[in-house]
């Protein structure tokens, strides 16, 4: 009975029970397409991250680390390598040869990382082959280099131009090769295109003297979603050397990863907080006017909790029409934008020093919607509360001869 009488009052004012259900929706949507956004953002970062270096599993010599000496080359790589090619998990692996360096024009000279690889590897492990916007991913002659466009403006270089890498050998001594720009790329990340150039892993070799030596196995595998399970099975199985995950490489990623997650619930909550204000606003407006009609219920018998939870009900159910309709446009606008993207190419310059692109697509997990509408739904019961309490404090003998 009491749920009958509940929803009859909700509708006798269908101007602002409406605007309460638009309140929720709006809420909701809002909230939930923050979340959408930023986790879009992120996964746009990561994703971008490891198409074009990290991989999702590097292993190394463990004294390599942040110097890249290299003489700290792989104990059997090769083996090693041909072992992960195997693995129903893995989608490709990649060997290289890494040291850092100065890469010089005629005009000036800059410090990168010098990455050796092996094109027909690498092509099916990082995303850089097909980020080149002039010239080729190497085509097969000999002391190639592909640099990246900010490098390239930086150093007052164009495609077939000569530069010359200088490094250390495993000697010690100083050592410099001559290279002709095969190939420029651009990628979503500007900081690593400055500071990144590939060479073919035997032009490297040859000058660092280190042969066949192999600084650095990338993985990449086919569900980045067992990254740390398999990576835990792979120092178990070659507990010797260095075993480590994206997250593990850059902990500041991971890092904005678990910041993120926690961002979208203090977002939704600050949202939400908003919205039960906006609630028990309304609600206590419905309360006050209404005074003569509860002054009447109670004086033909009808108890305080039984009052109390007609309000209470009446506030639920406007937010539980409120819910579904906010879920519903979340869903169509999301995957709306999801398909197309929004369009942040205002901000490019920015953006690329986060690895991202243009467009951010984003992305909400079905897991979402639960923890949203729980949170939405406890908010609906609190706002509730109050005006509900309000109407209790009416003395009957007074609130009938209210006008």
């Amino acid at each position: 009975m009491l749920f009958k009488v509940a929803w009859r009052n909700i509708w006798r004012n269908t101007t602002r029970s409406l605007v309460v259900i638009a309140s929720v929706a709006a809420g909701l949507l809002a909230g939930m397409f923050l979340i959408a956004f930023f986790q879009g953002f992120v996964k746009q970062d990561v994703n971008n991250a490891v198409e074009a270096q990290l991989a999702h599993i590097q292993i190394h010599n463990p004294a390599f680390g942040d110097d890249k000496d290299v003489n700290d080359t792989i104990t059997n790589a090769s083996a090693i390598i041909e072992k992960l090619r195997k693995d129903v998990n893995v989608k490709s692996v990649s060997g290289r040869a890494i040291t850092m360096g100065m890469i010089s024009s005629s005009s000036t000279a800059s410090g990168v990382e010098i990455h050796g690889v092996n094109p027909a590897d690498e092509k099916n492990i990082s995303s850089i082959s097909q980020n080149v916007i002039e010239g080729v991913y190497f085509d097969g002659k000999r002391n190639e280099i592909v640099i990246g466009k900010k490098l390239a403006d930086k150093l007052g270089v164009k495609l077939h131009n000569k530069i010359v890498l200088t490094f250390q050998s495993k000697s010690g001594d100083l050592t410099a090769g001559s290279f002709r720009i095969a190939g420029i790329f651009r990628s979503r990340n500007s900081a690593f295109d400055e500071m990144t150039v590939f060479t073919n892993f035997d032009d490297v070799a040859q000058l660092l003297g280190t042969g066949n030596g192999i600084h650095e196995i990338a993985i990449l595998l086919k569900d980045g979603q067992k990254v740390d399970t398999l990576a835990a099975g792979y120092k178990s199985q070659y507990p010797k050397l260095l075993v480590q995950t994206w997250g593990e490489i850059e902990p500041e990623m991971g890092l904005l990863t678990g910041l993120m997650d926690q961002m979208m619930y203090i977002i939704m909550g600050i949202i939400l907080l908003a919205l039960m204000f906006g609630i028990i606003n309304t609600m206590l407006m419905a309360v006050l006017e209404r005074q003569r009609e509860f002054g009447m219920l109670m004086a033909i018998g009808m108890n305080k909790p039984r009052v109390f939870i007609m309000v209470m009900l009446e506030s639920i159910m406007l937010t539980c029409v409120g819910i579904p309709i906010g879920i519903l446009l979340t869903i169509g606008i999301v995957d709306y934008f999801a398909k197309y993207g929004i369009n942040m190419s205002a901000f490019s310059k920015a953006l690329s020093q986060f690895g991202v692109g243009n467009y951010v697509y984003p992305e909400l997990h079905s897991s979402m919607f639960l923890s949203v509408t729980i949170m939405t739904a406890i908010t609906a019961i609190l706002s509730a509360i109050y005006p509900a309490y309000k109407a209790l404090q009416f003395k009957p003998a007074v609130a009938i001869h209210q006008i």
